[in-house]
C-alpha cells in the first residue's frame, strides 16, 4: 500500500454503529492461532476494488482490534451500495464478513481500544477542513466567470449590487475557512492540535463551504442545476461531508464538552 501497489479501505462504520462506534457489533474470536471475524461495515469508501479492508472488531473480551482481511479470504465479501445521488464518482461498499479465518499475524498488535480507529479518523477530519474549503473556492470561481459573462438588462449580473454582495459573502466564507485550515496545519505541525480544534475546524468549513455553494449557484440560476457548471456537484457532496468523519452534530458534543466539560454523548 506504502508504495502505491495495492489499494485499502478502513472499515469501522456500521449499520447501527455510526456516531457510535462503541456499539459495533463485528466479532472477533480466536480459533486457534487464527481468529474468526463475523459482522457488517457500511458506507466503506473503495471496499468492492480494495485489496486489503482494516477491520475493526471487538473480540471475546471487549476489546476492540484492527484486522488486516485479504481480498479472497473465504467468507468476505464487498457489495458495491449503489443509487447514491451525493459522492458518485467514490465507490462505496459494505463489506460482509461471515466466519472469515484471519491469521494472528494480521491483527494489529498494539491496538485494543477504540482509540486506535479515532485517531485515525480524526487525520481524515483535519484533511476535511482542507476539501471543503477546495469545494467552495471552484464553486466562487465558476460564479464569479458566470457573473461577468451573463448579461440581464443590458449588464453583467457581477454589475449588479445583490449578486456582488453574494460573491462577496461566499469569498469571505472562503478566505476565512482556509485561513483556519491553515492555522490548523501550523498547530499540527507544532504538536499542539488537539481533536476540539479539528471538530471545530471541520464544523465551521463545512458549514460554510454548504452555504456558498447555495449562495453560488443562486447567481447560476437554472444553470446552476446542471452538470455543464460545477456548482451541484460540489452542493450534493458537501452534503455527504456534513456526515461522514462525524456528522455535525458528533462535533457540536465535542466542541460543547471540551467548553463545559460535561459529556453530552450519553
Amino acid at each position: 500500500m506504502h508504495a502505491g501497489e495495492l489499494l485499502g479501505c478502513f472499515g469501522l462504520t456500521e449499520p447501527d454503529a455510526g456516531s457510535d462506534p462503541g456499539a459495533m457489533r463485528t466479532n472477533a474470536r480466536r480459533d486457534g492461532s487464527d481468529w474468526i471475524l463475523n459482522g457488517n461495515k457500511m458506507w466503506i469508501t473503495n471496499g468492492s476494488i480494495a485489496d486489503v479492508a482494516v477491520v475493526w472488531a471487538r473480540t471475546e473480551d471487549g476489546k476492540v482490534n484492527g484486522f488486516l482481511v485479504e481480498k479472497g479470504f473465504d467468507g468476505f465479501a464487498a457489495p458495491e451500495m449503489k443509487h447514491k445521488l451525493s459522492l458518485r464518482a467514490s465507490i462505496t461498499s459494505e463489506l460482509v464478513l461471515r466466519d472469515v479465518r484471519v491469521p494472528e499475524e494480521n491483527r494489529f498488535p498494539d491496538v485494543t481500544s477504540l482509540r486506535g480507529p479515532l485517531s485515525c479518523l480524526n487525520e481524515a477530519r483535519y484533511g476535511i477542513t482542507w476539501g471543503a474549503e477546495g469545494a467552495a473556492r471552484a464553486c466562487l470561481e465558476s460564479a464569479l466567470e458566470y457573473a461577468k459573462e451573463r448579461i440581464v438588462f443590458g449588464e453583467p449580473i457581477a454589475a449588479r449590487q445583490l449578486t456582488q454582495q453574494k460573491l462577496a459573502e461566499i469569498a469571505l466564507e472562503v478566505n476565512r475557512g482556509t485561513l483556519v485550515a491553515l492555522h490548523l496545519g501550523r498547530m499540527k505541525d507544532a504538536g499542539t492540535l488537539q481533536p476540539h480544534h479539528v471538530s471545530l475546524g471541520k464544523m465551521g468549513n463545512v458549514r460554510g463551504a454548504i452555504e456558498a455553494a447555495r449562495t453560488a449557484r443562486t447567481i447560476l440560476g437554472g444553470n446552476g442545476i446542471t452538470l455543464e457548471y460545477p456548482i451541484i456537484r460540489h452542493m450534493n457532496n458537501l452534503e455527504s461531508v456534513l456526515t461522514y468523519e462525524g456528522t455535525h452534530e458528533v462535533h457540536t458534543l465535542v466542541v460543547g464538552n471540551t467548553l463545559t466539560g460535561f459529556d453530552a454523548f450519553r
